[in-house]
């Protein structure tokens, strides 16, 4: 929620996390306890990964995306329950289906080519045919809602200026945009008022401040509702129902976000809902009846629906262990969809009946191959860093992990730099876990979810402040007992690429091994050549990362790429060819510093992916390679890899 950059977004997180593969029956490092079968790569991968819901407009069927193909597609499913039917037939390009119309059962998608980012909005129509609504090529559009009158829906598109997204609004019978808002300002569209007389907008300051704004679309008045000099965080997230008040999230009063409503007639503030953790997000059913709130509770989700006549809060069904998130309520608020997932579990969807009060599993994601039993729930855990801050985590322990049978350890560093690990099901995760790997997921100094201060203390520290949090994490793992701590690795994604990077080449003798997924290596290139849409809180990046020009000493100290001729431990690294985040030539350098130093490099290098890798054939490939290269050098397996170059 917090406006610190994500390296990693929502839909390629997923299928960075995505892992796994012929049941394997292993009777090695026999203990006390049953021995938990092994699955290969392809096993994990056939378990499917899905997102998104909306209801068809008779409330018959639920759209959602799913990667069942191979890569993401539209699917739909009966209400009632029953087999899903393919809607899209991508064999390339990941599609993510938005919703149906809402009058007819024409869909909305959005793509991208090869993971580059440059989104279009797609119709996809009864009879199968397509038609791109926004056919700029080299422009982004993203979807940013249906009008309540249901005759049209808003966009951003970047293609008058590719450093601001202006806001449209498409007619559902001409399927022509008209320009509602020029954003000239960098500002950020967050919510849209019912009569449309109303938008919400957000301005960062930093990565731990940001002001609001209220534009009136009669007028053209822009009002800055904000004013503060010390940070704090502002978010618009929903117009009431009766188009009187604005709902916002701010840590103005504390730690933790909590929820507040301005009143637009009399600018009046109003406390509206406080949580204990960060309230995350907060929206209303079509009609108003129902008000969602989810809560950051210690790295899972916690979800409140409350009926807002009476101010009640909801009785949510019965459901497997699990938490429940992705709410979402038919237009005539009977029915909601939902997801329910943990560590054990991958999401599945489904509904709820408010009349019959029945709700009912619309899908079975997991590959009936694989026994619950047989993977690992993730534990909270806690320990002290070298100043004495405490830092959470997530432990994963081997069934087979004892005294007795001490096992190697992975260290695992989410990207951002404000990003967090949660109780969420991993299959790459549980893939290592299952192969015999202890994994500790570090949500190190500067992770979201533990309040302002934790937030902000990795500012203009990244690479040493935040890089001791997870040398002490080795600590924690060699207390346990049952790790070997000589053999402890370090793998990240994005920006926990980096600190994986930063790890081997600033601590060469912490880590034993180190895989990189697409990390920075070096800071001027990636600040200087970060697309340009992202225009909106460049500034924001600067600031706490640093500026390529005013601070070029302090970002070149902080690059591995200069630094490499330290790292002497295997690594290993993977790339997407069509990267716009982290450019593909940050590793291509870094593996070949590294190869000089006559260090074992694997490098892998995906044609078709992006900032993470959607393609399940991809992700076996690169995963199991992972695997490979821990079991070389972690567990002293032979292989013929060992110490080469692949693409």
């Amino acid at each position: 929620m917090k406006k610190k950059l994500q390296w990693i977004p929502a839909a390629l997180a997923v299928a960075f996390l995505m892992s796994g593969c012929q049941k394997n029956s292993s009777a090695d490092n026999q203990t006390t306890e049953p021995v938990a079968s092994t699955y290969t790569i392809d096993q994990f991968m056939n378990t499917t990964s899905i997102t998104g819901s909306d209801f068809s407009p008779n409330n018959s069927k639920i759209l959602y995306s799913s990667n069942q193909t191979g890569v993401y597609n539209a699917f739909e499913v009966p209400v009632a329950g029953g087999e899903p039917r393919q809607l899209t037939k991508s064999t390339d390009n990941s599609v993510f289906a938005i919703s149906y119309f809402p009058k007819d059962e024409r869909i909305l998608y959005s793509s991208d080519k090869g993971g580059n980012e440059i989104t279009h909005l797609y119709m996809l129509n009864p009879d199968g045919t397509t038609r791109d609504l926004t056919p700029e090529a080299a422009a982004k559009a993203e979807f940013a809602g249906w009008s309540h009158d249901q005759d049209s829906f808003y966009f951003l598109s970047n293609k008058r200026d590719p450093k601001y997204f202006d806001l449209y609004e498409m007619d559902l019978q001409t399927l022509t945009p008209k320009l509602v808002m020029k954003n000239e300002q960098g500002l950020d569209v967050a919510a849209i008022s019912r009569d449309k007389k109303y938008i919400a907008l957000i301005k960062s300051i930093n990565t731990n401040s940001s002001d609001m704004y209220l534009y009136n679309t009669a007028t053209k008045q822009l009002k800055k509702l904000t004013n503060h000099k010390e940070d704090i965080q502002y978010f618009p997230q929903t117009f009431t129902p009766d188009n009187q008040h604005l709902y916002f999230l701010t840590n103005e009063n504390g730690e933790f976000m909590e929820l507040m409503s301005y009143d637009l007639g009399s600018g009046q503030l109003a406390n509206v809902e406080k949580a204990d953790w960060d309230i995350s997000n907060t929206y209303f059913s079509h009609d108003g009846k129902y008000r969602v709130t989810s809560i950051n509770n210690d790295a899972r989700t916690e979800v409140k629906v409350y009926d807002t006549a009476s101010g009640k809060q909801v009785q949510l069904p019965n459901i497997p262990d699990g938490d429940i998130t992705g709410i979402n309520f038919s237009d005539d608020e009977n029915l909601m969809a939902f997801y329910v997932s943990s560590p054990t579990s991958s999401s599945n969807l489904f509904v709820h009946n408010f009349k019959s009060n029945k709700t009912t599993q619309l899908t079975h994601t997991m590959n009936p191959e694989i026994n619950s039993e047989d993977l690992v729930e993730a534990e909270v855990i806690r320990y002290k860093s070298y100043d004495g801050l405490e830092i959470p985590a997530l432990l994963m322990k081997p069934h087979n992990a004892s005294p007795e049978n001490k096992v190697p350890a992975i260290l695992w560093i989410h990207g951002g730099p404000g990003g967090q690990t949660r109780l969420n099901y991993s299959p790459l995760m549980q893939y290592l876990v299952n192969h015999g790997y202890a994994v500790l997921a570090v949500n190190n100094r500067g992770s979201s979810g533990y309040g302002k201060t934790f937030y902000a203390a990795d500012d203009q520290k990244h690479g040493d402040a935040d890089l001791k949090d997870v040398i002490e994490a080795k600590d924690y793992m060699a207390s346990t007992g049952y790790v070997a701590e000589d053999k402890i690795g370090i793998l990240g994604g994005s920006y926990g690429g980096y600190m994986v990077l930063a790890g081997l080449a600033f601590a060469p003798d912490e880590f034993a091994v180190g895989v990189d997924l697409f990390g920075v290596a070096n800071w001027l290139r990636t600040l200087r050549s970060i697309p340009p849409y992202w225009e909106s809180f460049r500034e924001a990046l600067y600031k706490e990362m640093g500026n390529p020009e005013t601070d070029s000493l302090a970002l070149y100290n902080k690059s591995p790429l200069f630094f490499a001729n330290q790292i002497k431990k295997p690594l290993m690294v993977l790339q997407g060819a069509n990267d716009p985040r982290v450019l593909k030539v940050e590793s291509d350098e870094v593996v070949a510093a590294v190869k000089k130093n006559n260090v074992p490099v694997e490098y892998v290098v995906f044609d078709d992916e992006g900032h993470g890798f959607e393609k399940k054939e991809n992700q076996i490939k690169g995963y199991s390679a992972i695997l490979t290269f821990l079991d070389t050098y972690l567990k002293n397996k032979p292989t013929a890899a060992s110490g080469s170059s692949k693409k």
